[in-house]
């Protein structure tokens, strides 16, 4: 009899966490169906009662105006709420409001705080963020090794920004000792991802010869694919390449590129 009467007070324990969650989920499934009034509707009451996830999405409702008048100072405010319950993405979305200074005045140190909270729980677009705070010195003393630390954890994640930006580092030797091959490795990841930038400093590799052999082919592809995806240095990078190569060289290049898109960056010459 006692165990029953324990299990009956678990049950009702529970009952009310299964009921916010339930809540939540209700919220969650509105605003994925566009339906955003109902989905605040939904999450408000959580939130007031300190939930952080429905904090949270109060927050990003604000700040995208879906489902409410954009407010930044009230995006912001339900940010706070839950970043100081220790919610990272929350944390971070924190320290974009600090560093863009939309809903507070803008402050890099205290955006940096957010970033490092957040970027320590492993959010890789805080340790993407903490490590650009790193290379530019906003918030915190410029150190390029500190924001390459950063970068990696990063970009070992996916984080196409900072696979990008690890590229970046090793072709310029900052923060970490100048090795064309592993930029090469970093742009290429990235570039698989779509980041144009990434495909276009892919490009400039196989023009140059630096980091992988020279391959006026591959160097025409990643341009050609870059220049798809609107990047109009690519544009210029293509017609300076197309001047070395063959008529028949350059329609390979074109097939190429074809093929890489079509396949989502699985079929890319190599």
């Amino acid at each position: 009899m006692r165990k029953i009467i324990q299990a009956a007070a678990l049950i009702i324990a529970l009952l009310p966490s299964v009921t916010l969650a339930q809540d939540f989920d209700a919220g969650l499934q509105a605003y994925k169906d566009g339906d955003y009034q109902t989905a605040v509707k939904e999450w408000r009451p959580l939130a007031e009662q300190g939930n952080a996830f429905a904090q949270l999405s109060l927050g990003v409702s604000y700040d995208s105006g879906k489902g409410v008048p954009q407010d930044y100072a009230e995006a912001t405010k339900w940010y706070r709420l839950a970043a100081e319950q220790g919610d990272a993405e929350a944390q971070f979305s924190l320290g974009v409001s600090y560093y863009s200074g939309k809903g507070v005045p803008q402050d890099y140190a205290e955006a940096t705080k957010w970033y490092r909270l957040a970027a320590e729980q492993g959010n890789a677009f805080a340790q993407f963020s903490l490590g650009v705070s790193y290379y530019s010195g906003k918030g915190v003393p410029q150190d390029y090794a500190e924001a390459t630390k950063w970068y990696r954890l990063a970009a070992e994640q996916g984080n196409a920004f900072a696979q990008l930006s690890l590229g970046v580092s090793y072709y310029s030797g900052k923060g970490v000792p100048q090795d064309y091959a592993e930029a090469t490795k970093w742009y290429r990841l990235a570039a698989e991802q779509g980041d144009a930038f990434a495909q276009l400093s892919l490009g400039v590799s196989y023009y140059s010869g630096k980091g992988v052999p020279q391959d006026y082919v591959l160097a025409h592809m990643w341009a050609n694919i870059t220049a798809a995806n609107g990047n109009k240095h690519a544009q210029e990078l293509r017609e300076l390449i197309a001047v070395k190569m063959a008529p028949s060289d350059i329609t390979k290049a074109q097939q190429m590129a074809r093929e890489c898109l079509e396949s989502g960056y699985n079929n890319c010459g190599y």
